[in-house]
């Protein structure tokens, strides 16, 4: 009787191995290695004549916009400050010899941001929309010691949040006629894991991440690519990563290695770091929080306070507390 048992557990254990491997191993590494690293990368220009991104003047959005102009797109670039789209706009248009257009709006703004947008590119065939614009608060910390807490809210909400699905309601119909099109949403790793004194971002991140994987999952079949961006830390200037070197560079890429490591996982992932060492590290701590919760969440949380106590110790924060 107990060699039967013990049979039977040793062939269910072989057999739950077996699952895991054809349903979470495989995928994930030809989703995220074998696809992006050996594959042939997905033609973009297919998409269309031009690519509009927004946040485009700084960061990942200004490097998304560098990219696909290099590629051929004419780029509509949508951010709030006029002289510095007027400045990326004159580069675009010197190094790529592409057109570009400007649309200055502040997306803290109202909902009339999106009629303007709206008017401002009738006409011109988007084939791919970069949803880049986000903000966070100024440095982790508990929720209740955000500086400006109530204003804070409101705006991460109409940044983060109302900006993605307002910008897909823009673009969405006119991709849906041609039955072609790809929208990219920048989300974060936070969205996925352990984010305790940023939980107002996570949670906004959170949403792209859920509003992404679902809107694609509507309109894939017509032939829209949905994608949405898990991103891990990236040198750029919201995050407040300084100039890295050495094995931090590995794992905190610039923006031009992050975009052009993640526009290679465009046709392989609905859903993805776009960064390989940020793949690893995203599993790593999703392993972490299976084994143990509570450790995780502390480590996490402990971290997020150093990167406080270290900005208040620059004269750059105060908490409210």
């Amino acid at each position: 009787m107990s060699s039967c048992c013990f049979e039977f557990f040793k062939t269910f254990s072989v057999f739950i191995v077996v699952i895991q491997l054809v349903f979470g191993v495989f995928p994930w590494l030809y989703k995220n290695v074998v696809g992006p690293k050996f594959l042939e990368a997905s033609n973009l220009r297919q998409y269309g004549n031009w690519a509009l991104v927004t946040g485009a003047t700084d960061g990942i959005g200004k490097q998304f916009a560098r990219s696909l102009a290099q590629r051929g797109f004419n780029i509509v670039l949508v951010s709030r400050t006029l002289s510095k789209l007027e400045s990326v706009a004159k580069e675009l248009s010197e190094n790529f010899n592409v057109q570009t257009h400007t649309i200055a709006v502040d997306f803290l703004s109202g909902p009339e941001i999106y009629d303007q947008i709206k008017q401002q590119i009738l006409g011109k065939e988007i084939g791919v929309l970069i949803n880049n614009v986000g903000m966070s608060h100024a440095a982790p910390d508990y929720f209740l010691n955000i500086p400006d807490r109530e204003k804070v809210i409101q705006d991460i909400i109409k940044c983060n949040v109302t900006s993605v699905p307002m910008m897909c309601s823009v673009i969405l119909p006119q991709m849906v006629q041609r039955k072609n099109g790809l929208i990219v949403n920048i989300a974060s790793v936070v969205a996925v894991i352990p984010g305790p004194c940023c939980a107002l971002y996570a949670a906004s991140k959170a949403f792209i991440t859920k509003f992404s994987n679902d809107l694609g999952a509507e309109y894939g079949y017509q032939g829209i690519n949905v994608q949405v961006l898990v991103t891990g830390g990236v040198e750029t200037k919201m995050n407040k990563t300084r100039e890295t070197t050495g094995d931090d560079r590995y794992t905190t890429p610039t923006a031009s290695v992050y975009v052009e490591s993640a526009l290679r996982y465009v046709g392989y992932a609905r859903q993805t770091t776009g960064y390989l060492p940020h793949s690893l590290m995203e599993i790593s701590a999703q392993l972490m929080t299976f084994i143990a919760p509570s450790f995780t969440v502390g480590l996490f949380k402990k971290l997020m306070l150093s990167l406080r106590d270290k900005e208040i110790q620059n004269g750059s924060y105060t908490s409210a507390k």
